[in-house]
């Protein structure tokens, strides 16, 4: 009984232990789970919401570490100010629950920047989510962002003085390729849509390349369009796996390459477009610049759409971002027949800005052939609706470019919607916006709101 008694008393000190255990590995785990899956952040604003300014006026960023939304202290922000007055600055601070701020000015027109980081006790840059283009969407948090002063009066440089004379010429070796098209049809998951695989005859390098979707047994005349561009890069242009339903929609490829491709072949194709429309040799010459096959594919393209019998002949809508902006804006200006745009963060406009000491983006070194291609002079022939979007931290497609744009819009029938802390590839959480219209400018509700 005794020897019984003693096991029983042993085996239950035995479980109370492994019970304890566990019980504390639950709690730890209940503790330490949130703080490994704590998600930082910077957030930033301006002292005005509708960050525009006079010249000499005061501007004040205020910055916040987050985490999880919640303002932290303690950690070490480091912050440095640029802009189109050519100054630099930098600075830190300790971050405090009501944030840390700067002070800034600018004395003519343009833009200021400011960039920040945070860093712990430790010395090394707090990881975050940082979005962007690439599969990796985690590295150094940060604050892109930035303030403007006088945006309505900024100009682009001169323009070209032969520059309908060049595009017409460009329209005249377009007339000279009669249109032909391939169409192959694709099997969709949708039956009452027909999408096909299309290559068209172009003047230049390569062909128009692309899918086409609408829908089954459209009635002639019935539909409107839409031509979408694609950004920078060079992918295998697969066939889409949504579309709308009430539409002809053409999606292409910025380089006429052929549709689909086995790995392999894509693999030899994106090899000879290493760095394409960066040779400053080729862009010395207007015809020789890598943009000049992109042109002539962009207006062969709606040439195309129009020639569709389902076309209704009346609406013809555009939309791309970035490189598909810069496109997008060729279209709208070039075709008189563009009703719409619908154009974010283009890309190369105002490349001869840093000749005047703006800040330069990520894109090919200025020449003055280049003004051609420039998205600033286009604009000033767009006869259609046109909506913009600038981003105030995206320094690959500066904001005070496609500001310009805006202001060389010769009508009334256009919008600017301006976003705070944003950059090309990141979208700050609660950013503040605003829409710049001819008749007014107002404050939008928070953008990317969580």
């Amino acid at each position: 009984m005794f020897v019984t008694s003693r096991n029983c008393r042993l085996r239950k000190e035995i479980l109370m232990r492994h019970h304890l255990s566990f019980t504390l590995q639950i709690i730890l785990g209940l503790i330490i789970l949130p703080l490994s899956a704590a998600e930082y952040s910077i957030w930033g604003t301006t002292n005005k919401k509708i960050a525009i300014y006079q010249p000499g006026e005061k501007i004040i960023f205020t910055l916040k570490l987050l985490q999880d939304n919640t303002p932290v202290s303690g950690k070490k922000i480091v912050w440095t100010r640029t802009g189109d007055d050519g100054k630099k600055e930098s600075g830190s601070a300790m971050s405090t629950k009501d944030g840390i701020h700067i002070e800034t000015s600018l004395d003519r027109p343009g833009f200021v920047r400011i960039r920040a980081y945070a860093f712990d006790e430790n010395g090394k840059k707090i990881q975050g989510y940082i979005g962007g283009w690439g599969k990796k969407k985690t590295g150094a948090i940060f604050f892109d962002g930035g303030a403007c002063v006088q945006p309505e009066k900024l100009k682009a440089i001169e323009e070209p003085a032969d520059f309908d004379e060049f595009w017409q010429s460009m329209k005249q070796k377009l007339a000279a390729v009669p249109i032909k098209a391939e169409r192959k049809e694709l099997p969709f998951k949708d039956p009452r849509i027909k999408l096909y695989a299309v290559s068209v005859t172009c003047a230049g390098p390569r062909p128009v390349t692309g899918y086409l979707s609408l829908p089954a047994n459209a009635p002639q005349k019935s539909l409107r369009a839409i031509v979408q561009y694609h950004g920078y890069g060079v992918r295998n242009h697969k066939p889409p796996k949504w579309v709308p339903g009430n539409a002809i929609v053409f999606n292409i490829n910025a380089h006429g390459m052929p549709l689909n491709m086995t790995e392999e072949a894509f693999r030899k194709f994106a090899a000879t477009l290493k760095r394409y429309a960066f040779n400053n040799e080729e862009n010395k010459d207007r015809e020789k610049a890598y943009f000049y096959g992109m042109a002539l594919r962009v207006m062969r393209s709606l040439q195309y759409v129009k020639s569709l019998p389902e076309w209704d002949g009346k609406n013809l809508d555009i939309q791309g971002g970035s490189q598909g902006g810069l496109q997008g804006l060729w279209a709208a200006g070039l075709d008189p027949d563009v009703t719409s745009a619908d154009i974010w963060s283009p890309w190369c406009c105002d490349l001869g800005g840093i000749t005047v000491g703006r800040m330069r983006g990520w894109r090919p070194d200025f020449t003055p052939a280049l003004n051609y291609y420039d998205p600033v002079f286009h604009a000033r022939r767009i006869k259609g609706k046109v909506k913009l979007v600038a981003n105030l931290g995206d320094y690959t497609c500066p904001p005070s470019g496609v500001w310009i744009v805006y202001n060389n819009i010769p009508h009334n029938n256009k919008a600017l919607e301006v976003r705070q802390g944003c950059t090309h590839g990141y979208q700050m959480k609660n950013h503040d916006r605003f829409l710049v219209t001819p008749e007014n400018i107002r404050e939008l509700p928070p953008g990317n709101k969580k």
